[in-house]
Formats: C-alpha cells, structure tokens, sequence
C-alpha cells in the first residue's frame, strides 16, 4: 500500500478496476440517527468529528456544493483524488492519492450513501480493502436558515488497516487531524474565491 514512487495514471487505473470487481465488504458505522450513531463505535475505532463555518447565504452553499463535486475538499497539495471525473454518486469508487513521509499510498474507497437537500450535500464513503484505513467517513455541506451560516463537516470513524500505519498509529493520527484542518481551510479559500 506503501510506495515511495507515485503511482502512475495505469496504476491508478487498474487499481480501481480491480476494486470494481470486488464485492463491498464494509460495515456500516455511521448511519446517524438525530446527531447520534446508529450503532456504538466499535473497540479500538477513533471516532473524529471536525465541522466548521466557511460562508453565509445561499450562493456559499451553491459555491461548495460544486467544490465539492470537483473534490476540492481533497485538494490540498499533499493529497488529492486521483481519479477527478468521478462523479459523487452510490456506488462510485474514489481514489485518494497521498503523500506522507516521503511515502505514496493510493486510497480507494467507495462512496455508500448521497445525501441531497435543499439544505444539505454530502456523502458517506467506506474504505476498501485497497486503503491503509477500514470504518467510514462523512463528508457534509449544512446550510441553516436562519443564520445563513453554511457549515463543513468532516466525521469518521476509523482505524489503520495496514500493519505499517498500525505500527506508526500517533504519526497515523497526525495526518488525519492535519487532513481534516487542511481540507476546512481548502473549503474556506475555495467558496471565498468562487463567484456569487
């Protein structure tokens, strides 16, 4: 899972295809019920929750809602979805290319639920057995209506899959706090920046 030569666009390929053949194998630790998990979190999972504020009114919202749809939330220099014309859809497999350490990894997860409202966006996606982590990780776009605050939220519930991020569980842990602070920022830049 661990390389110190980037994947290649052939790699990429045939490591999402060979995923596509797969049956789902996941299980499902965040379906929430009113803000709580709908079962507990399973022993030696860590459970992240990050959710901030990155704009008012409804144009933000339409802003992020196609941030999201390019993956930017993703793009953060250090990572990035390797295969960008993916659409967010149930069933869409999703590979995210990281480099951390001066090591390679290539992510692929597939994306389990969509959630589409006038005042929500976002999915819910489940790492396969390519990925150096197994649980779950949601990725949500709130508006509020009487705020007009528009939130970003991040939750997972997971745990190293791979016996060398298992091995290096704080160094672990360190890249998914600094994923989740980097991916809020990209959000903030990005509907900052996006015409209203």
């Amino acid at each position: 899972m661990f390389s110190f030569q980037r994947p290649t666009a052939q790699e990429i390929e045939a490591r999402i295809a060979s995923v596509a053949l797969r049956p789902q194998a996941g299980i499902q630790y965040l379906r929430l019920e009113n803000g709580r998990a709908a079962t507990q979190i399973p022993f030696l999972f860590a459970h992240d929750l990050s959710a901030s504020v990155i704009g008012q009114g409804e144009a933000t919202l339409a802003a992020a809602r196609f941030a999201f749809e390019q993956w930017s939330m993703f793009d953060l220099g250090w990572v990035r979805v390797a295969n960008p014309q993916a659409r967010i859809a149930v069933g869409q497999l999703i590979a995210v290319e990281a480099k951390t350490l001066s090591l390679w990894t290539l992510n692929v997860s597939r994306i389990l639920e969509v959630i589409d409202t006038p005042h929500s966006f976002g999915f819910l996606y489940s790492p396969t057995e390519l990925h150096v982590e197994e649980g779950e990780e949601r990725f949500m776009l709130e508006f509020d209506p009487e705020s007009q605050g528009v939130a970003y939220r991040v939750e997972a519930v997971s745990r190293p899959r791979s016996p060398l991020a298992r091995l290096g569980l704080p160094i672990t842990r360190m890249f998914q706090h600094h994923f989740a602070r980097d991916s809020h920022r990209r959000m903030r830049e990005t509907v900052l920046h996006c015409p209203k």
